[in-house]
């Protein structure tokens, strides 16, 4: 018997090659012509094969980087492939679509560099998820999936209907107003106003004619009358920021105010009733300053009737992404820039930031960011050199950056059970760059 070889497929053409990849894919020689332009690419980018090749990529492929920084230029002047960066392109229909690109070399068989290669990826789906899960945990301007958040936001609406005096608490740069405005806006007095006052910036003087305000004549300069804030917010909000940094003699006039809703103009002999919801904040603990005799316990019953105590960031990193996301949109649009994203590496020193700015701090990042980012993504060298100088250096543990992001992936994936899409979405990495960290911190590989 003979036996005979099977006969060998022939080789796949190139272009049936590309055209069975999902990516956009196209090819350019050395004077930057197409000369070969997949399926995914015409359908990303809306143009043909036909026409795309044999003309000039940058005048198929309009991207926000081809002016001054293309990633191929780079790529065929260095040698150096560039890897899942993320940019704009504008489609044959005028649409401006997210998309993450990587570059490479092109060789013949001797080796000698003949073009170069380019491939995308549409993320219009991927911001669309994105823009949906923003909203999804957005709440009255509050962003936040963070389970202590969700608890909190949770109960406003049920504060919002009462009338009784509320106490927001958190460090400095929590959100504490956003809670009060939120507590407003919810409420029957949403058409009234909402007045703000920052108590700890003024001295009781001050104060009692800004809270109050005054008749003519009632102090010098007092020219004529002048309403104060309760007067200004009746019908409203009331919202009294740092009210445990008030003195223990002004402490009383507010007392009375909180309990008849009436007071006396600085100069005045007539009291005036007015109809405010009050709502109170401070990033002291007011228990130990009652303890402490600095702050008055009657007063402290009266404000304290519905307490709402704001984690600080360092206590919700699983909201950082979401933060990140929201700003970076609103710089975009404050600034007219198209910055797409922060890298991995900016994220990983995000989610090891101890915060003591808090939201505050984090939005501060990120405006100088984009100051100092032309396009593309906000890298490590975008950040303030003093955050930079914070987390090149090891912590007072004694721990440098790797061990911390080693320590953050493997509390990111205890909080969600092992779970590596989970614990990514948390650390706002995609999965893949999840599992390369994983095995590069030597941490065992969950499902």
């Amino acid at each position: 018997m003979t036996t005979t070889n099977p006969p060998t497929n022939p080789a796949l053409p190139t272009a049936a090659v590309l055209d069975s990849i999902a990516d956009g894919v196209f090819t350019v020689d050395l004077n930057w012509q197409i000369t070969s332009f997949n399926r995914a690419a015409e359908q990303i980018i809306g143009i043909s094969r036909e026409d795309a090749i044999g003309k000039p990529c940058c005048e198929v492929f309009r991207a926000d980087i081809c002016e001054g920084a293309c990633s191929l230029k780079q790529t065929m002047e260095t040698g150096q492939p560039i890897v899942n960066k993320a940019i704009y392109v504008i489609t044959a229909e005028g649409t401006r679509t997210p998309i993450s690109i990587s570059t490479a070399l092109l060789r013949d068989a001797a080796g000698t560099v003949v073009g170069g290669a380019e491939t995308f990826r549409d993320l219009s789906l991927v911001e669309e998820l994105r823009k949906e899960l923003a909203k999804a945990y957005t709440f009255a301007d509050i962003i936040s999936k963070n389970h202590k958040m969700q608890e909190l936001l949770g109960i406003l609406p049920q504060v919002a209907l009462s009338t009784s005096t509320v106490l927001v608490t958190g460090e400095s740069g929590t959100g504490k107003e956003l809670i009060a405005k939120a507590i407003h806006s919810l409420s029957e007095r949403r058409e009234g106003p909402f007045v703000a006052v920052n108590c700890g910036a003024l001295p009781d003087a001050l104060l009692e004619s800004e809270l109050f305000g005054h008749v003519a004549g009632a102090f010098t300069d007092a020219k004529r009358d002048r309403d104060g804030r309760f007067t200004q917010a009746d019908g409203g909000t009331i919202f009294l920021d740092e009210i445990g940094d008030i003195s223990s003699a002004f402490q009383i006039r507010l007392l009375r105010v909180l309990q008849e809703r009436e007071f006396e103009p600085v100069g005045a002999s007539r009291t005036r009733k007015v109809d405010v919801r009050v709502v109170c904040a401070t990033h002291q603990d007011l228990g130990r300053l009652v303890t402490e005799g600095t702050f008055r316990r009657d007063l402290y019953y009266r404000v304290n009737v519905v307490p709402i105590p704001l984690p600080p960031l360092r206590e919700r990193l699983d909201d950082i992404p979401l933060l990140v996301d929201h700003f970076v949109a609103h710089f975009n649009r404050l600034q007219g820039k198209n910055i797409a994203g922060i890298s991995t590496d900016v994220m990983a020193a995000l989610v090891t930031h101890d915060w003591p700015g808090n939201v505050r701090e984090l939005e501060n990042v990120l405006e100088h960011a984009f100051i100092l980012c032309p396009g593309g993504m906000i890298d490590l060298p975008h950040l303030p050199h003093a955050f930079q100088q914070e987390i090149s250096r090891p912590v007072a543990t004694g721990k440098t950056l790797a061990e911390i992001e080693r320590r953050a992936i493997y509390d990111a994936l205890e909080r969600n059970g092992g779970k590596k899409l989970a614990a990514a979405r948390e650390l706002g990495v995609n999965k893949t760059t999840l599992w390369r960290k994983l095995k590069k911190a030597g941490l065992p590989d969950a499902d």
